[in-house]
């Protein structure tokens, strides 16, 4: 039965035509955005998904970043421990020499308190960003160091978050100030947790005579003993960040790579798409052409 009020070629090649249409515009956004989901719409599920992953990214990024930091802050105050050793060999050498007769042990002792002033100095001055690990109190917005208590240089190495839950954990590295400035009172090395090497003149004396060489030297020992363990402490804590910043990078390269595989488009795919999609639009407008002409067919059927 042929009805020029009721087209149903016609109806069925327009609804064909705007499927092909939606999908023709879909494929040309994702090649001009490069994502297959570029919105909740397209997928809300995946999308969610993929937004959570991204601020775990970005996170990750800042966390670097800030770990980046930290790795210099600790770099300084290695530096500035590895010279102390330095000065310290120095004042060992100093008041070695002195022990042999003919040396002057009134010019030994300034230089050896020389030593100490520089010593001094460089505690005072090893800080970045306002932070200094040779010293006690060195970290802003603690209290100093007082008796065996230690001082912690926090840094944010990575958030644990449960999956499915907002609850989220913070994995820290915490790097002790030395205390360097604190008064010479060691007796050994094993004493580092209340002891420093920022003594005063006193702490080492004046050279008179033999016997004070040989207490000048032990307490130089002490100190070294002191200096190199702190150094050795601080040079630990700046490869553990090291390679924490390394494995947070890894991290949030591999979440970028996890996004993508969720929500970016496959160019090649949707490049052969939109080849055909074109031609179905082609196809879909003759189709609808043809169906319109049907009515017009009837009016030779009153000639």
């Amino acid at each position: 039965m042929s009805s020029i009020l009721t087209n149903n070629g016609a109806i069925v090649a327009l609804q064909t035509l705007k499927n092909v249409n939606a999908n023709l515009n879909k494929a040309q956004s994702e090649i001009a955005t490069g994502k297959s989901i570029g919105s909740a719409k397209d997928n809300a599920a995946v999308w969610a998904i993929s937004k959570i992953m991204e601020t775990d990214q970005s996170s990750l990024r800042s966390i670097q970043s800030s770990l980046n930091v930290a790795g210099a802050t600790v770099g300084t105050a290695l530096s500035g421990s590895e010279q102390i050793v330095k000065v310290l060999n120095e004042m060992k050498d100093l008041a070695s020499r002195a022990g042999t007769d003919g040396f002057d042990f009134a010019k030994v002792t300034n230089d050896i308190a020389e030593k100490e002033k520089q010593i001094t100095s460089i505690i005072a001055g090893t800080q970045m960003n306002g932070v200094n690990l040779l010293k006690a109190g060195g970290v802003p917005g603690q209290a100093a160091v007082t008796g065996t208590a230690v001082q912690n240089f926090t840094v944010l190495a990575s958030l644990n978050r449960a999956s499915g839950s907002g609850t989220t954990t913070a994995g820290l590295i915490q790097v002790a100030s030395l205390g360097y400035d604190r008064a010479y009172v060691a007796t050994d090395a094993s004493t580092l947790a209340t002891s420093g090497v920022g003594h005063s003149s006193s702490a080492i004396g004046t050279l008179a005579d033999q016997d004070d060489v040989t207490t000048a030297v032990s307490k130089i020992e002490n100190l070294l003993d002191i200096a190199v363990a702190g150094s050795a402490k601080l040079g630990a804590a700046a490869k553990r960040i090291s390679d924490q910043s390394e494995f947070v990078g890894k991290l949030a390269d591999s979440l970028k790579v996890g996004i993508g595989s969720l929500v970016d488009a496959d160019m090649e795919e949707a490049s052969a798409r939109l080849q055909a999609l074109q031609t179905q639009q082609q196809l879909g407008i003759q189709a609808l052409s043809i169906a319109n002409q049907a009515p017009s067919a009837i009016m030779s059927l009153f000639r």
